[in-house]
C-alpha cells in the first residue's frame, strides 16, 4: 500500500525525457498498413531479442503503435527493423520524469539520517471517487488574496463574462486529489459509465473511468499519491503536482472554502488523467495514452505541465509523442504546455537557439501554446525558459498559492531552517494551468469557437510586459479580463 503525508513538498514542476544514451529494453513500435495485417507475425520477430528468461510482452497504445518491453535492440537493429514493410517507425518507450526533484545536499542529507520529519498518514492506493457535488454559491473563497496571480488578473472581475458552455480540462499529470473540499464540485464525470458495474459501459475501452484515468497502474482512480517527505528529501519524489496545476485551472469559486481557479466557474469542468507516478516517473506510451484519452473523451484543452530538456540527435525522434499532438489539433483541442524550467542547474534559457529546447513546448505544432513563468513583479523567472518564436505567452508561475492533496493550501512546499531549505511552488507548471483555465473560460463564451482562435485571442490580448519584450511570440502576459471582453 501507498501513502501520501500530512506535510507538503514543493513542486516539482518539470519533467524530462532521460538522456538517449541510457539502456532501454522498452520499445515503441509504429505498425504499416502491412503490418497491421500480420501483426501477430510482426511480434514473432521481436521474440528472438528477448533479454535473459525475461519474456517479451506487448500491448497497443494506440491503433498503430504498440510497446514491446523485455526485448534489447542494438542501433543497428533498430534500423534494420525500421526497414521491413510491416514497420514504419521504432524508437525506445523514452522515460519522463520530474526535472527539478527535490533532494538536499549531501551535507543536508547527512544531517537528516535518522530524523523522522513527519509521520506519514495512510490512506488507500485508491480512494473512492465522490458522488457528484452540486455547486452551491455560499460566498467568497477565504484564501482568494493568497494567489497573487489571480488578483494580478483580477479573474474574479471577467466571471461575469463567462458563458455556460460545458468545457473540459484535461489535467495531464501526477493524478488529482478527486477528494480535494475545492476540486469535487469541477471534476468531469463521464456520463456514459455507469460507476462502480465493472463494465465498460460506453465502450471507449475503459472500465469504470468516472472522473479520469490512471495510466501508471492502469485503473480507473487517477489520485495523487505523494511521497513521505523524508524519502523526497533521499531519493525524490511527486508532492502533489497535479493536484497544485488543476488548482490553478479550475478551484471551485465562490464555494466559501479556499481558493478559486481562473476557470472555477459555471459548467468547467477538471478531467484527471495520472501518467507520472508518485515517484514523479513516467513513459511517452503513458503520455500518449493520456493525450488520446483526453482528446477522444471530450476534452476541449489539455494542460501540460511536463515535457523534456531536448532530444538526443543520435537516438530515433520521439515520434510517438509527435503524433499524439497532432492528433490533438486534428480533433479540434488545444494543447497547452511548460515551456520549461531551464537547465541541471535550474537556469532559464532561450529555447528558439538552444540545442536542446524543451519539448513539447517547442514543437513546430500550431495548437501548441507554450508557455513562461512571472514572478509578481512581471519578471521572468530565473527558472524559466523563453523563446521569442517557440514561447507564446507568461503567465503566473513564481510562489503560487493552490489546492495541494488532503484538503490543504498552500504556496510554500518545504521550510526547514535548521538545514537551509526552503521551496515554494514555482515553475512553468505553475504558469499553464493559468493559461489553460483561461483558454477554458473564454471557450465557455464561445463554444464554437476553433482551438485557433482560441489561442489567437489569448496571445492578442496579452498585456505587453518588460521581462517577456522580444522574448515570447506574444510579447506579453496572459490578461484574463482582456481576453474575457472580446
Amino acid at each position: 500500500m501507498r501513502s501520501i503525508t500530512s506535510f507538503m513538498v514543493m513542486a516539482l514542476a518539470f519533467t524530462f525525457v532521460q538522456s538517449a544514451h541510457a539502456t532501454y529494453n522498452d520499445y515503441l513500435i509504429k505498425l504499416s498498413k502491412t503490418g497491421l495485417k500480420n501483426k501477430a507475425q510482426v511480434l514473432q520477430q521481436f521474440e528472438m531479442f528477448e533479454v535473459g528468461s525475461s519474456r517479451m510482452e506487448a500491448e497497443d497504445v494506440t491503433e498503430e503503435w504498440i510497446r514491446i518491453q523485455n526485448i534489447k535492440l542494438s542501433t543497428t537493429q533498430m534500423k534494420s527493423l525500421s526497414r521491413n514493410a510491416s514497420i514504419e517507425y521504432i524508437q525506445p518507450n523514452y522515460r519522463l520524469k520530474l526535472i527539478n526533484d527535490f533532494k538536499g545536499t549531501q551535507e543536508q542529507i547527512a544531517k537528516l539520517q535518522g530524523m523522522k520529519l513527519d509521520s506519514p498518514i495512510a490512506i488507500e492506493d485508491n480512494p473512492a471517487i465522490p458522488a457528484p457535488v452540486t455547486p452551491i454559491f455560499v460566498g467568497n473563497d477565504p484564501l482568494y488574496n493568497n494567489q497573487w496571480g489571480m488578483v494580478d488578473n483580477n479573474v474574479a472581475g471577467a466571471w461575469s463574462q463567462a458563458g455556460l458552455a460545458p468545457i473540459v480540462v484535461a489535467v495531464i499529470d501526477t493524478g488529482v486529489d478527486y477528494t480535494h473540499e475545492d476540486l469535487v464540485e469541477v471534476l468531469w464525470r463521464n456520463q456514459l459509465e455507469i460507476p462502480n458495474n465493472n463494465k465498460d459501459d460506453d465502450g471507449n475501452g475503459y472500465v469504470d473511468d468516472i472522473v479520469g484515468w490512471d495510466f501508471v497502474t492502469d485503473d480507473n482512480k487517477p489520485y495523487d499519491l505523494t511521497t513521505d517527505p523524508l524519502q523526497m528529501l533521499f531519493s525524490g519524489g511527486n508532492p502533489g503536482h497535479g493536484t497544485h496545476c488543476a488548482g490553478n485551472v479550475a478551484a471551485r469559486a465562490g464555494n466559501g472554502k479556499g481558493i478559486a481557479g481562473v476557470a472555477g466557474v459555471h459548467n468547467i469542468r477538471i478531467m484527471s488523467i495520472r501518467f507520472l507516478s508518485e515517484k514523479g516517473q513516467g513513459t511517452t506510451a503513458g503520455a500518449v495514452k493520456s493525450i488520446r484519452y483526453a482528446v477522444d473523451n471530450g476534452a476541449h484543452v489539455l494542460s501540460n505541465s511536463w515535457g523534456s530538456t531536448g532530444e538526443d540527435p543520435n537516438d530515433p525522434d520521439n515520434q510517438a509523442l509527435r503524433e499524439a499532438i497532432a492528433y490533438t489539433q486534428t480533433r479540434g483541442s488545444l494543447f497547452v504546455a511548460a515551456a520549461g524550467n531551464g537547465d541541471s542547474q535550474g537556469k532559464g534559457y532561450d529555447n528558439d537557439t538552444s540545442s536542446q529546447p524543451a519539448y513539447p513546448a517547442s514543437y513546430p505544432d500550431d495548437v501548441i501554446v507554450s508557455v513562461a513563468a512571472l514572478d509578481s513583479n512581471n519578471n521572468l523567472g530565473t527558472f524559466s525558459n523563453w523563446g521569442k518564436r517557440t514561447v507564446d505567452i507568461g503567465a503566473p508561475g513564481v510562489v503560487v498559492y493552490s489546492t495541494v492533496p488532503m484538503n490543504k493550501y498552500t504556496d510554500v512546499a518545504l521550510d526547514l531552517p535548521q538545514f537551509g531549505i526552503k521551496a515554494t511552488w514555482d515553475g512553468t507548471s505553475m504558469a499553464t494551468p493559468h493559461v489553460s483555465g483561461a483558454a477554458a473560460l473564454l471557450w465557455s463564451k464561445y463554444p464554437n469557437a476553433t482551438w485557433k482562435q482560441i489561442k489567437d485571442s489569448l496571445l492578442q490580448t496579452a498585456t505587453p510586459v518588460n521581462g517577456l519584450r522580444n522574448k515570447t511570440v506574444s510579447g506579453g502576459k496572459l490578461n484574463v479580463n482582456g481576453l474575457m471582453g472580446l
